[in-house]
């Protein structure tokens, strides 16, 4: 059941990677389209730092996306990085669940939920590597008087 977990969440970082993307593509066209401008910074600007913040979180999930994927293919937890890596990505998803709810509404909310629910799991579900009783043994550097 964890290889499917972590499996789907991979999918699902994926698909959401484009789906953020091409948001703020789209949000970048409409304020360049349009000359929006907020306290008096260019629209280009505003463009390009859309179009940057997209493609850096993207980036960002499908890295994320890429550990779960390893996770699952080899069935053994990520390590130190991949682990502080899906962190981040649930603490963004719980960040972004906060912010759409007020812009989008509860059906986004619920949605980032899902997939915050899905990359715990899979932390969750892999855990950290139990010891083996090989580690628990003294070596012969311990047992050799001093």
């Amino acid at each position: 059941m964890r290889r499917g977990v972590a499996a789907t969440a991979a999918v699902v970082l994926v698909l959401e990677a484009f789906g953020l993307a091409f948001i703020n593509w789209v949000m970048g066209l409409a304020v360049r389209h349009q000359s929006m401008s907020l306290a008096g910074l260019d629209p280009a600007a505003m463009a390009a730092g859309a179009w940057v913040a997209g493609g850096l979180i993207a980036v960002f999930l499908i890295c994320c996306a890429v550990v779960l994927a390893r996770t699952a293919l080899h069935d053994r937890a990520p390590g130190r990085l991949g682990r502080l890596l899906l962190i981040s990505a649930a603490v963004l998803h719980v960040v972004l669940g906060a912010a759409v709810v007020g812009l989008v509404g509860w059906p986004a909310y619920g949605l980032m939920m899902v997939i915050f629910a899905l990359v715990v799991l899979s932390l969750f579900m892999y855990g950290t590597t139990p010891a083996t009783p090989a580690d628990d043994e003294p070596g012969p550097a311990a047992s050799a008087p001093a």
